[in-house]
């Protein structure tokens, strides 16, 4: 498994599961080492961590074209003024909480149409695309915090698989990999294999375990997306909590 290199270390909880306790299962990701870059936000990173990331390169004029979708009741405008909150704190993380978790709610009320989510998350073939998560609430949005490690997901679309990882740096690194399935605004999962990677060992693969054939549902841990574009994300965990994250690129080492 290559290693995986970011400018912007991102806070997070080793439980992926539940975000912090609010997101179910841990995802993962299979073998690879993305060195992540960003053009538009650089998502802060912690200095004792070694790995580097990024946002994705595109042009800001152009993310900021980015059309949106949304009811009448919530003004497209005040749902970019929250947008940005998450921008800024993915890129200087020193936005307040309770700036972030304010935008969150609102995005979460605002009823953006999901109908290019799964394309924005997964891309339209493999290996999909990496995201940094930034940010976990607590349910009902009651407190919350930037995520205190480097946790890296990818989603690939086309392949219809998830994976999900949390990087110690030159300690090691734990990966989740496995199925998704999408829909409406709803991307559930089931993870089938565990990488576990310490020092420059070779990575240890384990299965759990969930090999049949069966199409990913509701019943098994899930997101719910409120809010998807080139540079952010946003989503609730079956637990009832909500995080968002940043958008990465993975580059070859």
């Amino acid at each position: 498994m290559a290693m995986i290199s970011h400018t912007a270390p991102i806070h997070a909880s080793l439980h992926f599961s539940s975000f912090t306790t609010n997101f179910p299962n841990s995802p993962s990701f299979p073998s690879f080492t993305p060195i992540i870059r960003t053009t538009p936000l650089k998502c802060h990173h912690r200095q004792r961590t070694i790995t580097r990331a990024t946002l994705d390169d595109i042009q800001r004029d152009k993310l900021s074209s980015t059309p949106l979708v949304v009811d009448d009741v919530n003004p497209k405008r005040e749902l970019e003024e929250n947008v940005k909150v998450l921008k800024n704190a993915a890129k200087t993380r020193k936005v307040p909480a309770e700036e972030i978790l304010s935008a969150l709610s609102f995005i979460e009320k605002a009823k953006v149409d999901p109908s290019g989510f799964l394309d924005t998350l997964g891309g339209k073939e493999s290996p999909g695309r990496t995201w940094m998560l930034i940010f976990t609430a607590k349910k009902k949005l009651d407190g919350g915090r930037y995520f205190p490690l480097t946790a890296v997901q990818r989603f690939d679309a086309s392949a219809k698989r998830i994976e999900n990882g949390v990087f110690l740096g030159p300690i090691g690194q734990l990966t989740f990999e496995g199925k998704l399935s999408w829909k409406n605004r709803i991307l559930s999962f089931i993870f089938e294999n565990l990488r576990i990677k310490v020092g420059p060992l070779k990575p240890l693969q384990i299965s759990l375990g969930e090999k049949d054939d069966r199409e990913p549902s509701t019943k098994d841990p899930f997101f719910i997306w409120f809010y998807v574009d080139e540079e952010i994300a946003v989503a609730r965990g079956r637990s009832g909590g909500t995080a968002f994250w940043c958008r990465c690129r993975q580059v070859d080492n």
